[in-house]
């Protein structure tokens, strides 16, 4: 079996079925494994959290605010533990918490604050003034919304607190944590809000990073000079700055698009990127001479979805789509062998 880069273009588009084979064949993907990052929560750190937020509430029984607050100061994972009772994100807390209390919980304050615990879920909180303000009005809002019943909604609708933990305020709370949850109603929760799905959102930078860093492995090994960008940064000349432009932005030579994605509607969306990416290295050139080589580097089972996507990417790109499978081949099989400096 040839891979589209080891042949010739016109061989790849009179016969495109077979090279589409290749490329999925050696498409990986790592959804079931993540990467922990930095701030990663193990289960006995947030447990020890929850048992904190117990002791202070005198197992659910006594919703204290003073009582929660001081334990908050003094073991700040508590604070993640009732975010995650209540089932809200760091800035959706925090909105909720100015609209009822008056008091401006910004954004940047409560993610600096989820991320300093994370990082430190132990470390006693300082007891500024204006932390101790915002800590208050979070306090406050999710003690008043956890002890509350859900309000009725109408049929068409479902109350983010319509869980079996918080349905019915504090006896909800009282009964789960006594005599535990029924199997089927974890499952269904967990079906509604995807088992890992903040975690995941909050390491998809770093899933992404792996392809790109396997790129930037060649290049550098190779002694090939790059511009690697950053995240939404303007380059001239394109409207979307590409992953990585070889030798440098003001000669582009080579445009290399790292791209991973496990679902196959961002896999089309990314393969209409790598395309027009091509249409732009064509504009006022022969459609054999193009200003500059389009390379698509990619993982991830979305990507192994539609064949006609995948199609598109071979005819865009002629044929230069790699895999991490077949990155060792990237240099060799590319215009990137024309600035290698090392053996």
């Amino acid at each position: 079996m040839k891979y589209p880069f080891e042949v010739a273009f016109p061989e790849v588009q009179t016969n495109l079925d077979p090279f589409v084979t290749a490329i999925f064949s050696c498409l990986e993907s790592e959804f079931l494994v993540l990467p922990k990052g930095d701030g990663f929560i193990d289960y006995p750190v947030f447990e020890q959290g929850y048992e904190s937020l117990k002791q202070a509430t005198n197992g659910f029984r006594n919703t204290n605010i003073g009582s929660v607050i001081n334990a908050v100061f003094e073991t700040p994972m508590v604070l993640i533990v009732l975010r995650t009772m209540l089932g809200f994100t760091p800035p959706e807390w925090a909105y909720i918490a100015t609209q009822r209390t008056g008091i401006d919980v910004s954004q940047g304050f409560i993610r600096s604050l989820d991320r300093g615990i994370r990082m430190a879920p132990f470390v006693p909180l300082r007891h500024s003034d204006v932390t101790l303000k915002r800590v208050k009005a979070l306090v406050e809002t999710a003690c008043q919304l956890l002890v509350s019943t859900v309000p009725e909604v109408g049929a068409e609708k479902i109350h983010r607190l319509d869980k079996a933990d918080t349905r019915n305020g504090s006896d909800s709370i009282r009964a789960v944590s006594g005599m535990g949850v029924p199997y089927a109603m974890l499952l269904y929760e967990r079906f509604l809000g995807r088992p890992f799905a903040g975690h995941r959102d909050s390491v998809s930078e770093l899933v992404g990073n792996s392809l790109e860093s396997a790129v930037e492995d060649v290049l550098v090994k190779a002694g090939i000079s790059y511009r690697k960008t950053k995240r939404a940064e303007r380059i001239s000349g394109f409207d979307q700055a590409p992953d990585f432009i070889i030798p440098s932005e003001f000669n582009p030579q080579i445009i290399i698009e790292a791209k991973l994605t496990e679902d196959d509607g961002t896999a089309r969306d990314k393969a209409t990127r790598i395309q027009h990416l091509a249409e732009l290295s064509l504009i006022g050139r022969p459609k054999d001479s193009p200003k500059f080589e389009v390379i698509a580097c990619i993982a991830g089972r979305g990507f192994g979805v539609r064949r006609e996507d995948m199609k598109k990417l071979l005819l865009a790109t002629r044929g230069k789509v790699f895999t991490l499978k077949t990155m060792d081949r990237l240099v060799e099989f590319t215009r990137l062998r024309e600035f290698k400096t090392k053996e």
